[in-house]
């Protein structure tokens, strides 16, 4: 979606660049609010992937030979992510870490790209389901792509596709069901369609279970040459994969280090004992959905009261998690807050919540209130994502200047739009549970808590980086996490998979909130007694879901030569 009036050469080969993204990725698109290719599921046949792979070289080979001319720095920025994006998906296109190598693609874009159109209401409901309908008739090439392409893989990607199978079924049946009474849908094609659709799962769940389990690859790592284009042409980092592991064990240490200490503030020498307090402290069952939006106005009132930045007028609603994903949604990448749409976004976005009602059985709801307890919900639910964090980084990305920054950092099936936006999108959420510290918002023991979350940032920076270098195995990652990070098995396990599946996604937390931290500093000491908060948090908020790097170098710029 083209939001410029100006045209230029570059310009021209960004809507296309645009164009070319949302025909091979119509999911994305989906999620993103763009709705001409609803109907689709990705091609990943040897054809279409191949003219994937044609689209891309030949784009790359056509900004390479542009006429010259003079760029805007938001041109110049959105020219360098581009080209950086084309080059780490023809990677990814042409490893086996991806579409040639994992089978959770495909169910995850399977199953999101139905579940996608029925999360938020950007159309009537006829049309999302006629959209459905055919999605669901495609569900069956794409999981034969699958089992076509991928002939090996690694044991545990094979296990998550075999559980995402699983909650693919119950989506399919009970949910379809429950779907159909919810939003009183009456084409009677959308339940066969979606009974077809089941059986695919049906079949590329023996294959995995009968085949690919019995054809293991210990490739969990993508190699030093892809991480480093991950690093350099994604994320924009300077410092090498070793400097930035170095860096992540000095952080960690320190972190524990804090945590040790000041242990004894709560009267133990046992961080842990101390951690596990907080799961004593949460709301009743009657208050429980009322507290989420009781913290979000506090936090927004905090911020406000601070003039910690512009708070947009962007509601948000903490809804319980509706009826028909409530049997899938554990088996997948479903998400408590998923990102908003860029375009054509309801004016009210939904926060799906765990729910609870006083039927569930005692020892249930005591489990449940003690997961979601105080700490979690304002930590977590409220400031990291549904309010001063994520959702109101979204809001600035989606009015930014930059045409990538409005989209990178939208979630999509299993990970964001485009990897560029990691840092910005994951370091200002982690970044503003700190600047809520500061501000007098968290208790004692909150306070105390973001080091124990800190060190587990630290310890996914480290694992993140040594497993994609081949330092470590799997199963050396899975026991970094239960030693160095205090992690349970099933966390550090799971955890561990996803570093494995994302080369370069989890040190986006770290570098991200680092170098935030490190720019604000910078920007003090530049602009002196005129440095404002606020002034400093929406000029920064303003360049989009790009990264850090690039913001801090464009602004650190416009400040020495306002000197």
């Amino acid at each position: 979606m083209n939001t410029t009036m100006r045209t230029s050469p570059f310009i021209n080969w960004l809507d296309q660049f645009f164009s070319s993204y949302y025909q091979y990725r119509p999911v994305n698109a989906t999620f993103i609010g763009i709705h001409d290719h609803d109907g689709r599921l990705p091609d990943y046949s040897e054809n279409g992937a191949g003219d994937a792979i044609t689209d891309m070289k030949n784009q790359l080979d056509q900004l390479r030979s542009l006429p010259p001319e003079v760029l805007s720095p938001v041109e110049h920025i959105d020219r360098l992510l581009a080209e950086g994006f084309l080059k780490i998906q023809l990677w990814e296109y042409q490893s086996n870490h991806f579409h040639l190598g994992n089978p959770s693609l495909y169910t995850g874009e399977a199953v999101f790209g139905i579940m996608s159109l029925f999360l938020t209401p950007f159309a009537p409901i006829t049309e999302r389901v006629e959209a459905a309908i055919s999605r669901l008739h495609s569900t069956p090439a794409l999981l034969a792509q699958g089992q076509t392409n991928v002939r090996q893989s690694p044991p545990a990607w094979t296990e998550r596709a075999i559980r995402e199978c699983e909650g693919a079924l119950a989506f399919l049946t009970e949910g379809i069901d429950l779907l159909i009474a919810e939003q009183k849908i009456s084409n009677p094609a959308f339940k066969s369609s979606a009974q077809k659709a089941a059986s695919a799962f049906s079949e590329f769940q023996r294959y995995l279970e009968g085949e690919l389990l019995h054809q293991p690859s210990d490739q969990y790592a993508c190699g030093d040459e892809a991480l480093e284009l991950y690093l350099r042409q994604g994320h924009f980092f300077e410092p090498a994969a070793d400097e930035i592991i170095w860096y992540a064990e000095v952080q960690m240490e320190e972190a524990k280090q804090y945590l040790q200490e000041h242990a004894t503030d709560f009267g133990s020498k046992d961080p842990q004992e101390i951690l596990s307090g907080s799961a004593d402290i949460h709301p009743t069952v009657e208050h429980y959905y009322d507290r989420y939006t009781e913290l979000w106005n506090m936090v927004h009132d905090t911020a406000e009261e601070k003039d910690l930045l512009t708070w947009p007028d962007f509601p948000i609603r903490y809804i319980p998690r509706p009826g028909w994903t409530r049997k899938a949604a554990p088996y997948f990448y479903f998400l408590f807050y998923r990102s908003p749409a860029a375009f054509n976004r309801p004016l009210v976005h939904y926060y799906l919540v765990t729910p609870i009602d006083a039927s569930m059985p005692q020892d249930e709801q005591e489990k449940l209130l003690r997961a979601n307890n105080e700490s979690a919900i304002k930590l977590n639910h409220v400031v990291h994502h549904g309010s001063i964090g994520h959702h109101v980084q979204n809001w600035h990305a989606f009015h930014s200047k930059s045409r990538v920054g409005q989209i990178a950092a939208v979630d999509c099936a299993s990970r964001i739009a485009m990897f560029c936006g990691g840092t910005m999108a994951e370091g200002w959420a982690c970044y503003a549970t700190g600047l809520m510290s500061e501000a007098g918002f968290l208790t004692p023991l909150e306070h105390y808590s973001e080091y124990r979350s800190r060190m587990r940032m630290c310890a996914r920076a480290i694992v993140d980086l040594r497993l994609h270098q081949g330092q470590y195995t799997l199963s050396q990652a899975v026991s970094f996490y239960e030693r160095q990070a205090g992690m349970n098995h099933n966390a550090a396990h799971g955890e561990a998979i996803k570093n494995s599946m994302f080369p370069g996604g989890a040190v986006m937390y770290l570098m991200g909130n680092d170098h935030i931290k490190q720019l604000k500093s910078d920007m003090a000491e530049l602009q002196g007694n005129r440095f404002n908060l606020r002034e400093f948090h929406d000029r920064f908020l303003s360049y989009g879901s790009i990264p850090v790097t690039l913001i801090s170098a464009d602004m650190k710029r416009m400040a020495e030569n306002a000197e």
